[in-house]
């Protein structure tokens, strides 16, 4: 469904997402909000991996709602409150992605609406039925 574009004139992805996605005509598309790492009982791990996994897991159910799955994504916006935090969102981030994987952007970003929320992610999804 989607392709990777990876021009042989630049430089490959240093880690696991592609410089493009093309998407094909007549594809069903889903915009999710930024899902932030708030479990069902409104607690919020202290660790960026757990908080990580718990904003792919809310954006599985909205993908699921809409008939799709985390192969169907073609794009992840993702923003985390310091260096540090990098790692353990990549590790949540790469076992989410499918082959080949989504465009991506991760932005390091001075905080969000409440200072325990250390990582947010937003995705796009495109399936064509």
């Amino acid at each position: 469904m989607m392709r990777a574009l990876t021009p042989a004139t630049i430089g490959p992805p240093f880690a696991n997402y592609s410089h493009a996605v093309e998407v094909p005509a007549g594809a069903r598309l889903v915009f999710a909000s930024g899902q932030l790492g708030l479990a069902e009982d409104a607690t919020i791990p202290e660790d960026v991996g757990a908080q990580a996994e718990l904003c792919f897991s809310a954006i599985r159910a909205i993908l699921a709602s809409a008939g799709m799955e985390p192969g169907d994504v073609v794009r992840i916006n993702a923003f985390v409150t310091d260096r540090a935090h990098m790692k353990g969102y990549m590790e949540a981030r790469d076992r989410f992605v499918a082959t080949p994987p989504p465009a991506s952007t991760l932005v390091i970003v001075s905080g969000f609406t409440r200072p325990e929320f250390k990582v947010e992610i937003e995705v796009v999804a495109a399936r064509h039925d």
